[in-house]
């Protein structure tokens, strides 16, 4: 059984009267990869920095394995920090970078050169000890960050957007990277990105942030899969999300067609929301669809075509599939019911922004 590491209890932090985290509570179990995902000023990087010491809490408290360290400076925390600007020092070698902690641990010669050693070689850049920081690409000087953080054997592994700057190849070889050092170091990793595919790719948990709430906390095919709430359903990947009436259990009304689905306990003709993901809509002939509509717009992306139909209500449905429909072509829509979410509505906005979790 994993053990918590980190608890976080009732955080709230404002910045010139501005609530930046409201009363967050969020437990991060040992040895996992805990990804905090959200749109710019949801709280995200704030959070992480509160849990390294940079920030203090207004109120709340921060435990470390079950101690107090809300007071504690960051140097003296069993923990290291990489941020997107990588921060290494220009005048220094790799190897000065790498053993900069070390040396200020006071430890021995030989110790910091085979932590060198180790420390590059988890990174795959043997042999890189005496060259200059300005001699590498982007992506090897992300790298030199984390050996410089692993050396130190922290306990726990802070990345606030650690790729952002990367090309494409090169982030995702980095997530590769990343998952890899994570199994083999036993390390816990906390990651903030904005990026969702890089948190379906990396994580075993995330946090959806908004607003200074979480929307919802789970598994990447628990988020993706079931959205607790509008907001997640919409940051994480693409969806159709429309007004429906739940009829009763297992069958709910969507502008006028009834739905098949296996949601329950949403009461008698109630409006929700209903989430249906672009894969999981099957364009059939016109006679054995729920819904009827026209394919008005088409575009290959090369695993699949992404299409619009638009049905009589003048609604646009976003459709991706291996099957290509012309545009004009008139076209059932039909969808399992497994495949479709039901959510309660908001009763308010203040309400949307606190989710679930409230």
């Amino acid at each position: 059984m994993l053990q918590p590491l980190i608890d976080l209890k009732n955080i709230s932090k404002s910045f010139d009267g501005q609530i930046v985290l409201d009363d967050l509570s969020l437990t991060v179990k040992e040895n996992t990869f805990v990804t905090l995902l959200g749109p710019s000023g949801c709280g995200k990087t704030t959070t992480l920095r509160i849990i390294g010491g940079f920030e203090s809490p207004d109120k709340g408290q921060v435990l470390f394995d079950g101690q107090d360290i809300t007071q504690i400076p960051p140097n003296r925390r069993q923990l290291n920090t990489v941020f997107q600007k990588y921060a290494l020092f220009p005048h220094m070698n790799i190897a000065e970078n790498i053993a900069f902690g070390l040396k200020i641990k006071g430890k021995s010669k030989s110790y910091i050169q085979d932590k060198i050693a180790y420390a590059l070689k988890l990174v795959n850049l043997d042999g890189y000890e005496n060259r200059s920081v300005d001699s590498l690409s982007g992506g090897q000087q992300q790298r030199i960050a984390i050996a410089r953080a692993i050396v130190n054997e922290p306990r726990l592994l802070l990345l606030d957007e650690p790729l952002g700057a990367l090309d494409l190849k090169l982030r995702q070889d980095m997530q590769y990277e990343l998952i890899r050092l994570k199994n083999e170091l036993g390390i816990t990793f906390i990651y903030v990105t904005h990026d969702q595919e890089e948190a379906l790719t990396m994580s075993d948990t995330i946090v959806v942030m908004n607003q200074g709430y979480i929307q919802q906390m789970g598994t990447p095919e628990q988020i993706y899969n079931e959205p607790e709430n509008a907001f997640v359903a919409d940051f994480i990947g693409e969806s159709n999300i429309v007004d429906g009436l739940m009829l009763h259990d297992e069958l709910v009304e969507i502008f006028g067609a009834k739905f098949a689905c296996v949601d329950k306990g949403f009461g008698t003709k109630q409006p929700v929301d209903v989430v249906i993901r672009p894969e999981d809509i099957d364009l059939v002939e016109p006679e054995n669809g729920t819904l009827i509509g026209t394919v008005t717009h088409l575009i290959f992306k090369g695993v699949h075509y992404e299409m619009e139909v638009t049905t009589d209500n003048g609604f646009e449905w976003l459709v991706h599939s291996t099957d290509m429909f012309p545009v004009g072509k008139k076209v059932g829509i039909h969808v399992d019911p497994f495949d479709i979410q039901i959510m309660n509505k908001p009763a308010s906005e203040d309400e949307e922004a606190v989710g679930v979790n409230e």
